[in-house]
């Protein structure tokens, strides 16, 4: 083993993990704001632990001055989907960035592993702005959906345990288990539809509810105390029928109550 200040090394791994997760986060914000849909469920990252790196090195024979640029994973981003139809999405959303550029991509759900392992991998080059200078890192950028992810977090586990030399009846278990995950996947992605708009319906319902509870607990602060207290009758018993349509209505009352309000503390 060299003797490298491994501390120092893995410092750009970790600023690409970060901005990246930053990056990708906004993504889904941005795409959620403009569609009212976003294919990306949330997003995680991780540096690879230095045992890792080393065991991957010995394991590929990739000697100790090129694991930079032959251990492509050592920055790992892992991007979560709702549906398998997303994962293309985001894919594609992700060759068209500007601030990194592709390497290569991995199609693991076409083309699944043996073991059972299904993901789409790209492998991109990040320029990290360090204080010595502009630094070109590779990082993974792992796409899946959440029953993928469960899959492959199990045989994590199991291949740590028995030291990647599963028994064969725990192999063939595992494969049984990731085409029960796959069917889970494609009966999911046959009502998507139906999924969506019900996770839309949810959110609009939340943005309702707390848009007129906010409205309320400002007509406290301008002092309209039985005009709020009436309000708040009125919406815990909307609330209580699962009203939606009068509690927009209630909203739009609510909002009418405040600006008099305000026209009011102004005279």
């Amino acid at each position: 083993m060299d003797g490298r200040d491994w501390g120092k090394f893995l410092l750009p791994y970790e600023q690409a993990v970060e901005e990246l997760k930053v990056k990708f986060k906004a993504l889904r914000s941005e795409l959620k704001a403009r569609d009212e849909y976003a294919p990306i469920e949330f997003v995680t990252g991780r540096v690879k632990r230095i045992s890792s790196i080393l065991d991957k090195a010995r394991r590929l024979s990739v000697p100790m001055d090129r694991i930079d640029t032959d251990i492509e994973d050592i920055a790992g981003i892992r991007i979560m989907c709702q549906f398998v139809d997303d994962i293309h999405r985001v894919a594609e959303l992700i060759r068209h960035r500007k601030d990194l550029v592709l390497v290569y991509e991995k199609d693991y759900i076409t083309n699944f592993k043996e073991s059972g392992y299904r993901s789409y991998h790209l492998i991109v080059e990040y320029p990290v702005q360090t204080a010595l200078g502009s630094m070109p890192v590779l990082a993974e950028i792992q796409i899946r959906t959440l029953a993928m992810n469960f899959w492959a977090t199990i045989e994590h586990s199991l291949n740590y345990k028995y030291r990647d030399q599963l028994p064969p009846h725990v192999r063939d278990r595992l494969r049984k288990a990731s085409e029960a995950a796959f069917q889970l996947d494609n009966e999911m992605s046959s009502i998507r539809q139906e999924i969506v708009h019900a996770q839309q319906d949810f959110e609009e319902s939340s943005v309702i509810v707390r848009k007129v509870l906010n409205m309320i607990q400002e007509l406290y602060f301008f002092r309209r105390i039985r005009e709020a207290a009436q309000f708040q009758l009125r919406f815990n018993e909307l609330w209580e029928q699962n009203d939606m349509w009068s509690l927009r209505e209630l909203s739009l009352e609510i909002q009418g109550a405040l600006t008099r309000a305000a026209k009011d503390g102004a005279t």
